[in-house]
């Protein structure tokens, strides 16, 4: 049924003018359905003004947070209805009518679920030398910096203490685990499925692993938190962020980077009931947007680097391929079928 129809690029010229897109159709009500996109095929834009670049979009990055771009106005504006769905991704400039960037070269910004985007340059940057497209978008994006800030500056973990980490084998959660045990941390992680939680003890060497769809979170806590949590990083929300509230050590820090088991139903999420341990325990409990810390980007990617290099973290992919597949590859974030970083490959 789906056939490639998108440009062969021949650098400086668009051979074909076919830009296939993913436009936003409705504003999804609970899980995200095909029908929630229209799919459009359009030209090429033939002209770029002054200051734009045109890129191919090689690899998109999927993200939860997506999810609500789609529905409400978060930290960002939400997805406009028929605009073209937003996503960060890697891609190749075409053209350019901005000083500074050539055809040929690697890129990353707002491309969005499409063939082909016109960019400003001033959103756009070039990938460092060596770096290629996926690991540019997962270790060194966003999910990986969101990691590095939030566990590092949020939670402030300490050598010896108890880090819990929810979503543990997600693009976040598996980052800021192996963070936590660079940091001499004893790291307990939360995850669905047999295989996530032999991934969390083999291949990251978490201390300890919880399958929540086969065990009880809460007790599990309990045998594998003896002393309590001394930092919960929380991707997940919900019956997660409970559990280990009811498992907390006395000065313990909550990290709120997400709640992806509410973004499907915000109007029925409701808060913890067990929140009072914050009290009794003189918790703390806060949340954070990767971007209130951009200014140092260009430190955590040097740490980060470092680390991957020298063999002291693992950085896992999970590559779904063809643009057609966007909705269905978003969808299953929602459903445990990610193992790593979920990435969208467009364009070889």
């Amino acid at each position: 049924m789906w056939l490639d129809r998108s440009a062969r690029v021949g650098y400086g010229s668009v051979m074909a003018e076919i830009n296939r897109q993913w436009r936003l159709a409705a504003r999804p009500k609970g899980m995200i359905r095909d029908s929630d996109f229209r799919w459009v095929e359009e030209p090429v834009a033939a002209e770029l003004a002054d200051g734009e670049i045109l890129v191919r979009t090689l690899v998109l990055s999927v993200d939860p947070t997506q999810r609500g771009w789609m529905e409400r106005d978060t930290y960002v504006p939400a997805v406009r209805i028929d605009e073209v769905m937003r996503a960060g991704g890697v891609g190749r400039v075409v053209r350019s009518n901005a000083e500074g960037f050539s055809p040929g070269e690697l890129v990353t910004g707002t491309v969005g679920w499409q063939d082909y985007a016109v960019l400003p340059a001033k959103g756009v940057y070039k990938l460092p030398p060596g770096v290629d497209p996926e690991t540019a978008l997962s270790i060194f994006g966003l999910t990986g910096l969101t990691a590095y800030f939030g566990l590092l500056e949020i939670g402030r973990p300490e050598a010896g203490q108890t880090v819990v980490v929810s979503g543990a084998a997600g693009a976040t959660g598996m980052t800021a685990s192996q963070i936590a045990k660079l940091k001499g941390c004893r790291v307990v992680g939360i995850a669905g499925g047999p295989e996530k939680k032999r991934f969390l003890l083999d291949e990251l060497g978490l201390d300890g692993a919880i399958d929540y769809k086969a065990e009880n979170v809460t007790a599990r806590l309990g045998e594998l938190c003896p002393s309590g949590i001394d930092v919960f990083f929380d991707n997940v929300g919900g019956p997660m962020l409970e559990a280990a509230l009811a498992n907390l050590a006395m000065h313990a820090r909550i990290v709120l980077c997400g709640a992806i088991a509410q973004y499907n139903d915000m109007t029925g999420a409701s808060g913890p009931r067990n929140y009072m341990n914050l009290l009794l325990r003189r918790g703390r409990m806060e949340g954070f947007i990767v971007t209130d810390f951009a200014p140092r980007f260009g430190e955590a990617m040097r740490d980060l680097g470092a680390w991957l290099a020298e063999g002291k973290i693992v950085n896992r992919v999970d590559v779904v391929e063809g643009l057609e597949n966007a909705p269905s590859a978003l969808r299953g974030l929602f459903t445990g079928a990610n193992l790593g970083k979920r990435l969208l490959r467009v364009s070889a």
